[in-house]
């Protein structure tokens, strides 16, 4: 039990520590259903593989402040999370943001399956879990914010997902410094800016970029 505890302490101490350096407040009711998510993960990742990252410790840092990093460029009230995996980065924002609706898109049934349980155990009423390819869903309406992660590259992204974009909004990449040209985007009518992201406790540099196809 003691060493539970420590192993509790510890990870909350690196959220929370990490959050600060994002310039995020963490109340201690969403430290706790951020770290409910991961203990969740690790639980079902041992029998379903949804994630190569195994360790607590990692999952708090690549997977929740990696999410959280993304917080800040966040708009509007309508999200879609496309290919989300396991609900990342989409349930650890939409954890943070209870405020807004968020659709967690991806077309395979095993990660969708998991997604539903985190919502139905995490109690979010803002979150929709989808299974469907990306470019067979047409909601009713766009989405104010196109969010990806470890999806595509930018142009096959834009391709395939620019659909749910509503007017005037944006679309948010998730990557790594250096792994789109961005040309491609720009000829293919879309204004870019690639923001430099720092996610504390990862290795290697990360970037977002800002799509605005419209």
């Amino acid at each position: 039990m003691a060493v539970e505890r420590r192993v509790s302490d510890a990870l909350r101490t690196t959220l929370e520590r990490g959050a600060e350096a994002l310039g995020l407040a963490l109340s201690a009711e969403l430290s706790d259903r951020l770290l409910a998510f991961v203990a969740l993960l690790q639980r079902w990742n041992r029998a379903y593989n949804l994630t190569a990252v195994r360790e607590p410790q990692a999952m708090v840092t690549r997977h929740l402040l990696d999410s959280l990093a993304v917080l800040p460029w966040l708009e509007g009230e309508r999200i879609i999370d496309v290919g989300t995996g396991p609900g990342l980065p989409g349930i650890p924002l939409a954890l943070a943001s209870p405020e807004r609706h968020f659709v967690l898109l991806d077309s395979n049934g095993k990660k969708v399956r998991f997604v539903r349980q985190a919502v139905l155990e995490l109690g979010l009423s803002n979150v929709e879990a989808v299974q469907s390819r990306v470019e067979a869903f047409r909601p009713e309406c766009g989405f104010d914010t196109v969010l990806t992660r470890a999806f595509a590259d930018g142009a096959t992204t834009l391709a395939l997902a620019r659909h749910l974009c509503a007017p005037g909004g944006t679309m948010l990449l998730l990557k790594g410094v250096g792994e789109d040209d961005l040309e491609p985007l720009r000829a293919a009518g879309c204004q870019v800016e690639r923001v430099p992201l720092t996610v504390p406790g990862t290795e290697g540099r990360r970037c977002l970029l800002r799509l605005r196809p419209h």
